[in-house]
């Protein structure tokens, strides 16, 4: 355990959070024309490969360039119930497990078990939010919920691998914005490694001003990009600038690229809700 704190105490905490925007997001939201230029404007490489830089290499809460962030052992995702539905909230979780499974390549299931778990999420309440926070991620975590519908945080072992995670979502909280299924999907799909948020990535649940509740072609390519073999813990933009492209090339020759939004809708949540 104290080897555990050190290694937390060494490399920090990254912190994520799903901002409370749904009007303005509503309010920004393309009309039919832009929503095919934008889907068409991001399949070429060089859009792809500075989204993976916006997302993978940078942090919500500082500016400092990042190395690659991934997990390298299997995930193992403990869920705690602290309200009710809990049949629901399992769910939805499991179908973008299984999504998240398949798109990577890498093993990810639920576990019934808090100690063989790696991520811990919590379903509360808003008025239990800060406590759970403060209890999981410590009290310096609280300073980011302001604006904020859920949290998630992953810490990095001394090989800059992830190596643990927790998420809390105040379930009323986010059902109040219409974020319930944002929040499961859009924390545990950014403690895989894709932790910043940034406006210049689109369509793409990581763009907190557009409307994208699951994932899209560009996220499904992205997580594709992350665990892929040649891109590896610890690569700098750079490093991983010529791996980067001669994947994208490739995917764009054989039409992964091309196919990505339609591949990523055969996921469950889909068509559960209404896609």
């Amino acid at each position: 355990m104290l080897k555990w704190l050190n290694i937390l105490m060494y490399v920090g905490l990254v912190s994520l959070v799903l901002m409370a925007l749904p009007l303005l997001a509503a309010q920004m939201s393309p009309g039919p024309s832009q929503s095919l230029k934008a889907e068409r404007d991001w399949k070429n490489a060089a859009y792809i490969i500075q989204a993976f830089g916006e997302v993978a290499l940078n942090n919500e809460y500082d500016n400092a360039k990042h190395g690659v962030r991934k997990w390298r052992v299997p995930i193992r995702v403990f869920i705690e119930h602290q309200v009710g539905d809990s049949a629901l909230h399992t769910q939805l979780v499991q179908m973008h497990l299984a999504q998240l499974a398949d798109i990577t390549g890498h093993d990810i299931q639920q576990t019934n078990t808090l100690p063989e778990a790696n991520i811990h999420l919590v379903f509360t309440r808003q008025s239990q939010w800060a406590s759970e926070v403060e209890r999981l991620m410590g009290q310096s975590a609280t300073q980011n919920l302001h604006g904020s519908v859920c949290i998630g945080t992953f810490a990095l072992n001394a090989q800059h691998e992830i190596a643990r995670a927790w998420i809390i979502i105040p379930v009323d909280q986010a059902k109040m914005h219409g974020k319930l299924v944002a929040c499961v999907v859009e924390e545990i799909t950014q403690v895989l490694g894709l932790p910043n948020d940034s406006e210049k990535v689109f369509p793409s649940i990581f763009n907190d001003k557009t409307p994208q509740d699951l994932l899209t072609g560009l996220d499904f390519i992205l997580l594709k990009l992350l665990y892929s073999p040649s891109i590896s813990v610890g690569m700098t933009a750079d490093e991983a600038k010529q791996p980067l492209q001669t994947l994208v090339e490739q995917w764009l020759h054989d039409g992964t690229v091309a196919n990505a939004d339609k591949t990523v809708r055969q996921g469950k949540l889909y068509p559960l809700l209404g896609y």
